[in-house]
């Protein structure tokens, strides 16, 4: 791509200046994005549609921010500092009752057929619902199926979310911490401890997601790759659900619904997580 129709910076902290990896950056009106890497940096293609349109950066912790550019004219160098979003963490006190572990999501072990893979800034994001109503305390683990093909022990960012978005979709960030990891194989469920976190769990439920990342220097847009090559994990499906339970995030566009089906039940992403049940 020519260097004049090119977009390309930082996005950083905008109090340490300190870089913020794997931030989404997308174009309001082209419905194009760009994911930052490691280091912060992202280049992406300048707008065609509009004159004028907005640059807006969402990374996790931190505000949204919107920067104005111009079709067609080359930006380079650019920094874009972004204020941390502050987070007012509520001690959860339990009183009386005993705390057990409740399993919500996936209870199968065995996936369905089909592949759920994602490119570098798009997610997937399964709804775990708390069935029976029962009373919940905090988060204590997320668990993906991570499916035996691709390449099982890359790196992905799990996001947790409320279900407070547009027709429920995921929205607010539960989880506002950056927990990368990588699963030691595939063809196996991968849990991931998030006890530490004190994630208190909404009553009816909540969205866990696997974020797809780049790892290093590699750049990635949704309209052009200079140095990226797409791999990563795949997860698997199950069809243990009437409904559809899984949403799909693309930068650019935002979350949709996932509605495929097979014989009545709807192909959700095998996910699950455990959760604390506070017993009267």
């Amino acid at each position: 791509m020519a260097q004049e129709n090119r977009l390309s910076g930082r996005i950083v902290d905008q109090k340490t200046k300190e870089p913020i990896p794997f931030a989404s950056i997308g174009l309001k009106e082209e419905q194009t994005g760009a994911l930052t890497n490691e280091y912060g940096f992202f280049q992406m293609a300048t707008p065609e549609k509009s004159a004028h349109d907005s640059l807006i950066v969402l990374a996790l912790g931190f505000k949204r921010v919107a920067v104005l550019v111009k079709r067609g004219v080359s930006q380079t160098d650019i920094i874009i500092e972004v204020p941390k979003r502050v987070i007012e963490l509520q001690n959860v006190t339990v009183k009386g009752g005993k705390v057990k572990d409740l399993a919500l999501g996936s209870k199968s072990s065995t996936p369905g057929e089909g592949m759920i893979q994602g490119m570098p800034g798009s997610q997937y994001a399964f709804f775990v619902k708390n069935d029976k109503g029962k009373k919940l305390g905090n988060i204590r683990s997320a668990s993906f199926y991570i499916g035996e093909n691709g390449f099982p022990r890359e790196p992905f960012r799990v996001r947790i979310y409320k279900a407070d978005g547009n027709y429920n979709s995921p929205n607010t960030d539960l989880l506002t911490e950056n927990v990368v990891v990588s699963a030691p194989k595939g063809g196996a469920w991968y849990t991931i401890d998030l006890t530490s976190y004190n994630i208190e769990a909404p009553t009816e439920g909540f969205f866990v997601a696997m974020e797809w990342i780049v790892s290093g220097d590699k750049f990635y847009t949704t309209n052009f790759m200079d140095t990226y090559t797409p791999y990563g994990q795949i997860m698997r499906p199950t069809f243990e659900f009437k409904e559809s339970r899984t949403w799909s995030y693309t930068m650019g566009k935002g979350w949709s619904l996932l509605t495929l089906s097979s014989n009545g039940q709807r192909y959700n992403a095998m996910i699950k997580a455990e959760v604390d049940m506070i017993k009267d």
